[in-house]
């Protein structure tokens, strides 16, 4: 389907906005899970999107910047993503071609990353220049300056993608065959196995464990919602919080974690 003049504005701005969001790292709009879904509201596909922003925030998961090594593009990943699911209007039949795209451009961004953060260089110079002459004003508009190239390192591909006709989009997925859909489907599946697995693999302490095991064998219970699922969480949570504070108070010289205490038992 075709988007609208009004729905493409709101998609640049949200893109702007994104793009910012992915230097700021403050209010997480470069987030799969937030820009997905702030697209889909402003162009009326917000069930698709909403599962696509949930299926890539799951693979991004496992993105982080280590040192000199960047990690691929979320923000351009989401919206580009976004933009191709709605054009291709498929619905959620869509999304495994979507996310497929989306990996090979969260990829590519890197590219515009580096030539942004080039640009930044002098702007880094200007400021230096005006701080010495104490020119406060002048430093914060050179800040502003570097923030908007990066909301236009997102909204510039954006845009162009908007320019591809709806047709174009569909006729494009439509003549996919079979076996690269659905093997585009499985390896969308497996990178998501892989982002969760780096997360766990930072987080995975003897004290945690437990809680993992709990969650897996407690979310195929299919009467539970996520809210029931999200009650569980918080009372294991609360629980977890007491028996360490009981550990704290303990003069018997313990490690305040009892849960710990009872594992290193074992």
């Amino acid at each position: 389907m075709s988007i609208s003049i009004i729905s493409g504005i709101l998609i640049i701005i949200v893109a702007f906005v994104a793009g910012m969001g992915g230097i700021l790292d403050e209010f997480q709009f470069h987030q799969p899970l937030v820009a997905c879904t702030l697209i889909g509201l402003v162009t009326g596909h917000l069930s698709e999107c909403i599962v696509l922003g949930g299926t890539l925030q799951m693979i991004a998961l496992g993105w982080a910047n280590i040192g000199a090594a960047v990690a691929p593009d979320a923000a351009l990943a989401s919206v580009a993503s976004a933009i191709i699911l709605i054009l291709g209007d498929q619905g959620q039949k869509g999304v495994a071609s979507a996310i497929a795209i989306a990996i090979p451009l969260a990829v590519a961004g890197l590219f515009l990353t580096m030539i942004v953060r080039t640009l930044a260089v002098p702007l880094v110079h200007a400021m230096d220049r005006a701080a010495e002459k104490a020119n406060m004003k002048v430093v914060e508009l050179w800040h502003v300056v570097g923030i908007a190239l990066q909301g236009l390192r997102i909204a510039i591909p954006a845009t162009a993608l908007l320019f591809i006709p709806a047709v174009s989009v569909k006729s494009a997925l439509e003549a996919m065959p079979l076996w690269l859909s659905d093997g585009m489907s499985i390896g969308g599946g497996m990178v998501v196995a892989v982002g969760y697995a780096l997360v766990i693999n930072m987080m995975a302490t003897k004290e945690v464990w437990p809680f993992f095991i709990l969650g897996f064998v407690i979310s195929v219970i299919k009467e539970l919602t996520l809210i029931s699922l999200g009650g569980i969480g918080l009372a294991l949570a609360l629980i977890y919080i007491a028996l360490s504070k009981m550990g704290g108070s303990n003069d018997g010289g313990g490690t305040g974690d009892p849960l710990g205490e009872i594992l290193n038992d074992y």
